[in-house]
This record gives C-alpha cells, structure tokens and sequence, in this order.
C-alpha cells in the first residue's frame, strides 16, 4: 500500500476591518503561541479558498500562492476557479 504525500492545510482570505489586504495562513504550520490569533484573524476575514499544499512541493507552492495574494492585493480580480488552477500542481 502505498504511503500519502504529507499536506500542508492553507486558507487565502481577505483581512476584515481597515486593511482588507489579502493574506494566507497555514494552518497544519501553527504552533501552540501563534495558533489561535492566526485562526481567529482568518475566520474573521472573508474566505478567499482554501486547499492543501504538498510537503514535496511547499517552497513553490508558497510562492505561487504569495504570487495570488500580490494580484489580489494590486486589485486583480482572481476566481476560485483561477487559484485553483493555477495552485494545481503544487496541491496534495
């Protein structure tokens, strides 16, 4: 039996409040001093998408979903449709 890729868990949401800047938190990354303000700061944003990045591919993968969140923030209209295939072959 073959083993599973292990996964990095990721939201892109929108900043609520002032800012509303786009951000990306990874939740699997979290720690017990970080965890629970990341989480409260994304569930009060506006969920963008959400998805897994794999192990294998994370460092790229960040990146491509550092390269979503610059578009958004420069005002780009991206769909979820459009993240997701652009983060395809960096997703678990």
């Amino acid at each position: 039996m073959a083993m599973q890729a292990a996964k990095v868990m990721f939201e892109i949401y929108r900043e609520a409040g002032y800012g509303q800047k786009y951000r990306a938190v990874y939740f699997t990354e979290l720690d017990e001093h970080n965890k629970e303000a990341e989480i409260s700061r994304a569930m009060a944003g506006e969920h963008v998408y959400d998805s897994f990045l794999s192990e294998r591919k994370l460092v790229d993968g960040k990146a491509a979903v550092d390269q979503i969140i610059a578009r958004l923030n420069d005002g780009e209209d991206v769909s979820p449709d459009a993240i997701a295939a652009f983060l395809e072959p960096y997703e678990a």
